[in-house]
């Protein structure tokens, strides 16, 4: 076994390594950007060595850097995690030509199975049956739109050395095919240094089923089993689970005998997963009728990897490590057994209300259920931040993966929406609310799955609220009355409880919840409770929405409060972040935003221009000025976390200047454009 190895990345997966690592009493250095010199995975390692700026490519791309850095401490090893280097031959080529060990496959290997059109000519060689599509080396465009043209639409661009969901494009007709391709091959060259495409049939409603192989330097391959990852948006997971719902073990036997054989034909070492999609044909209820074909093998360790060390009772990344070091596979095939089921959901920084635009801001709360981190347990928190660490928009959105297990799938399903209403995350928009309504729609529930599930549950999935307004407001009001009643304050004339010799006091409150505007009336009674009456702001003649007596008590031995208010009684956290108030229940997650009168104003009208959403890089205008344009019409693309985000106009207007230049760097809010008035 190694005695240093050194941690090629950040965040969740380098504090991964290092939790196995430091088990095995492998000493552990991490390299760091600008943006991460304060972070966890730098703290939680041996050593740390900074490798440059804030972006990928000035830092976690530079591989030279990354083998003096190995070098220079001492480490005999580099492992990559996933994203970054981890499927770049020429980093792996530069570790053994260093003498450090690439603690994944040989480069021959990624090179093989790392260009998705490479690879599949070679299972096509193999036998492997393949989506129809092209996966040539010519890439004239006319030539593209032509295969295309052939393949028959819907078709699917996808980066030749692509993942984790960039660089594809679903394609409905052929007139939209040019804009894709072009929209395509930017973002792969960003993301990949590579913007080769390969084109393929759109199958549509299909399941995403891989199989997780292992191979050591004595010839062993097995595979530990599959995951079900066909819960996407944007092509990117969202929700994975082993073993797939619904799989029949001649099934599984044949899908993983191929996934074997794919990586015995390349010589493989090390983790691996190879990528199925699964045709339906007989619909979800004949699981017999289920095809399967080649989609391609990520030359590295996954992000799901959890849910499968879960059933299979295994350290992942202790096989990596053994593997590496020349020591055969810890199991045999035989040996290989699946235990319950696992479940992993990823917790990203996003607003799945706004097409899941990623997000920025700090984790002003953070706060976990019960769990374990790096190890098979019932719940199990992997994360590479702390409460008070910030998401920057250079890296990608993920916050942390929740991983549970059960002896059935529905026990993990009844443990996963438990551990989902004890995560509380305030500061930036989160996913957390809508991966508790995906888990209980009846396609997931059930088991009916395919990638389009999230697109056929929209209704139940988006624009939802976990309660009636009214009760945020009772909520909110709640919390800032605790708030102030728990201040240290002695002198009884400063106490904020209402008290007067005579009459009774009353306080106003104003919230804000999209469009809508309410006031709040405390009327604080003779005999010492508390009146709260809620009503549309303004109208104080209309019958309150809601109105009676708010009872609230903090809960001994934790931060939340027993909250009673018209006949109804929870328990809440409730959490001020600036104008925001943060409403978690068991039920659900809702925020409201207080106006302060002494600091806002009511008059604020429409803005006259087109604001960034996000921090982010522009890409390029839709549109110059003096140019019509209607609501709804794209006007700018901007990238933003490694991905590209259309932006639209919000109302019809007509192009006044464009206040940026493509390449350009733009804050959050920052207006791009000036739209003037249509008329």
């Amino acid at each position: 076994m190694f005695s240093k190895i050194l941690i090629a990345n950040r965040g969740e997966i380098a504090c991964r390594v290092a939790a196995t690592a430091h088990r095995l009493g492998v000493q552990t250095v991490a390299v760091y950007s600008d943006a991460d010199a304060k972070a966890k995975h730098v703290q939680v390692c041996d050593e740390a060595v900074h490798v440059g700026g804030n972006t990928p490519k000035e830092s976690y791309l530079q591989w030279q850097r990354i083998i003096d850095a190995a070098k220079a401490t001492g480490a005999q090893a580099i492992h990559p995690g996933y994203g970054f280097l981890s499927e770049n031959e020429e980093f792996a080529q530069a570790c053994a030509d260093n003498g450090l060990v690439f603690i994944g496959p040989p480069a021959s290997a990624i090179s093989a199975m790392g260009l998705k059109a490479e690879s599949k000519r070679l299972m096509e060689k193999a036998g492997v049956p393949l989506v129809p599509g092209y996966h040539g080396a010519d890439q004239d465009e006319a030539l593209l739109q032509r295969e295309a043209d052939r393949i028959g639409y819907p078709v699917l661009i996808k980066a030749s050395a692509g993942g984790g969901g960039k660089g594809m494009r679903i394609v409905e007709k052929a007139e939209d095919f040019a804009a894709a391709l072009q929209s395509c091959k930017r973002e792969a060259i960003n993301s990949f240094g590579d913007d080769n495409v390969l084109v393929e049939k759109y199958v549509q409603r299909p399941r995403h089923i891989e199989i997780q192989v292992f191979a050591d330097t004595q010839g062993n391959v097995v595979y530990l089993f599959e995951r079900d990852c066909s819960v996407q948006r944007r092509h990117q997971k969202v929700l994975e689970e082993a073993p797939a719902p619904g799989m029949t073990d001649t099934l599984r036997q044949q899908m993983g005998l191929a996934a074997v054989n794919a990586a015995r034909a390349v010589g493989y070492v090390g983790a691996g997963t190879v990528e199925f999609i699964v045709e339906q044909p007989g619909g979800y209820d004949k699981p017999e009728e289920m095809k399967f074909y080649f989609m391609e093998m990520n030359t590295r360790l996954q992000v799901e990897h959890p849910v499968t060390e879960a059933i299979t009772g295994t350290d992942l990344v202790e096989w990596q490590l053994r593997v590496a070091a020349g020591e055969p596979l810890p199991k045999r095939q035989e040996e290989l057994r699946i235990n319950g089921h696992a479940i992993e959901a990823r917790i990203n920084a996003e607003n799945p209300d706004n097409d899941f635009l990623p997000a920025t801001g700090t984790l002003s709360i953070y706060r976990k259920p019960a769990s374990s981190s790096f190890a098979v347990s019932e719940v199990r928190v992997d994360d590479g931040v702390r409460e008070g660490d910030a998401i920057s928009p250079f890296y990608d959105s993920m916050i942390a993966k929740l991983i549970v297990h059960g002896e059935t799938r529905e026990q993990a399903l009844a443990r996963l929406d438990e551990a989902l209403s004890q995560l509380h995350i305030v500061g930036l928009p989160g996913n957390v609310q809508f991966l508790r309504r995906a888990i209980k729609t009846e396609s997931f529930a059930q088991a009916r799955l395919d990638t389009a599930l999230i697109q056929r549950e929209a209704a139940q999935l988006f624009g939802q609220s976990a309660w009636p307004v009214e009760y945020t407001v009772a909520a909110a009001v709640a919390g800032m009355l605790h708030q102030e009643e728990a201040s240290p304050e002695r002198d009884p004339f400063a106490q904020r409880d209402g008290w007067r010799g005579w009459g009774v006091a009353k306080r106003f409150f104003l919230f804000a919840k999209g469009e809508a505007k309410l006031d709040a009336t405390v009327s604080y009674l003779n005999d010492g409770s508390l009146h709260l009456s809620i009503r549309p702001h303004g109208d104080y003649k209309a019958a309150p929405l809601r109105e009676g007596i708010v009872q609230f008590a903090p809960v001994p031995g934790s931060d939340a409060l027993e909250v009673q208010f018209a006949e109804r009684s929870a328990r809440l956290s409730i959490y001020r972040n600036g104008s925001a108030v943060e409403v978690f229940a068991a039920r659900g997650h809702d925020s409201i935003t207080w106006i302060d009168p002494l600091s806002q104003s009511e008059g604020e009208g429409e803005g006259g221009g087109l604001a960034a959403p996000m921090p982010g890089k522009v890409v390029s205008f839709a549109v110059q000025p003096g140019d019509k344009v209607k609501k709804g019409q794209p006007l700018a693309v901007m990238e933003a976390m490694k991905m590209e985000h259309t932006i639209v106009a919000p109302r019809d207007g007509v192009v006044a200047e464009l206040l940026f230049a493509p390449g350009d760097q733009v804050m959050d809010g920052a207006e791009l454009l000036t739209l003037g008035s249509a008329s």
